[in-house]
């Protein structure tokens, strides 16, 4: 099975292209500000260093966030517009998932963080099984000081994964039943194994909603009211 994976949410983006879960290609690039340009060359070269064409892929797979908004957004656009154009199912993913399913090597809840700015950050708990994750909470949106009374009244043994080095240093001192761990970002070569194992549980199918997983409004929002009664940009 040919899955052309998408991750788009963080600023580190890459594009990765796999035969079930095998690895055939992949490229990345970490900028903030740097996804639209880099996603559509990425598909092209990671197509031809695996020697595909467009017309060989099964499935598409793309990280629908939390994450940067813009970075979402260019992410699922490509993914949609590969879909359509070669007929195959795309399919969504959270870049929590991600991040926990990469950290799944042992037996303490995974807590993967993803800077969502303001302040504030995306996280939920999973507890790694044989072969993967279960995803315990929903995603939400934690403050710092929340995040740290969270974990601390956790009973259990907690690893933290992620963006963790954006906390401010005094969030996890002290916190003896933490630890922390990598990756620092999801990458879609994670996304071609959660492709792979859905397709082995349940075969390819699209997900009912390919839709980007804000958790909050944008960073600017335009005064529209403003703007239809004076005729110009607010400032």
């Amino acid at each position: 099975m040919k899955i052309l994976a998408i991750e788009s949410a963080t600023p580190a983006s890459s594009v990765a292209v796999g035969d079930g879960g095998q690895l055939l290609a992949m490229a990345l690039n970490v900028n903030r500000r740097g996804h639209v340009g880099f996603l559509t060359d990425a598909v092209d070269f990671c197509m031809r260093k695996a020697e595909l064409k467009p017309g060989d892929l099964d499935s598409i797979i793309v990280d629908v966030g939390p994450g940067t908004f813009t970075g979402i957004r260019a992410g699922i656009a490509t993914a949609q517009g590969v879909g359509a154009a070669v007929g195959v199912p795309v399919m969504a993913a959270s870049a929590l998932d991600a991040l926990a399913f990469r950290a799944a090597t042992g037996h303490r809840r995974i807590w993967p963080l993803i800077d969502a700015r303001r302040g504030e950050f995306a996280t939920a708990s999973y507890r790694p099984v044989p072969g993967g994750v279960v995803k315990e909470t929903l995603p939400e949106l934690l403050s710092p000081e929340a995040l740290r009374a969270t974990l601390d009244s956790d009973p259990e043994n907690s690893l933290v994964v992620g963006n963790w080095h954006a906390l401010p240093s005094e969030v996890l001192r002290g916190l003896h039943r933490v630890k922390t761990g990598r990756p620092r970002y999801p990458s879609a070569d994670v996304l071609l194994e959660l492709a792979a194992q859905r397709a082995a549980r349940s075969g390819v199918a699209p997900s009912a909603e390919v839709r980007p997983l804000y958790l909050r409004q944008p960073d600017t929002d335009i005064n529209w009211k403003t703007f239809r009664t004076e005729g110009v940009w607010p400032e």
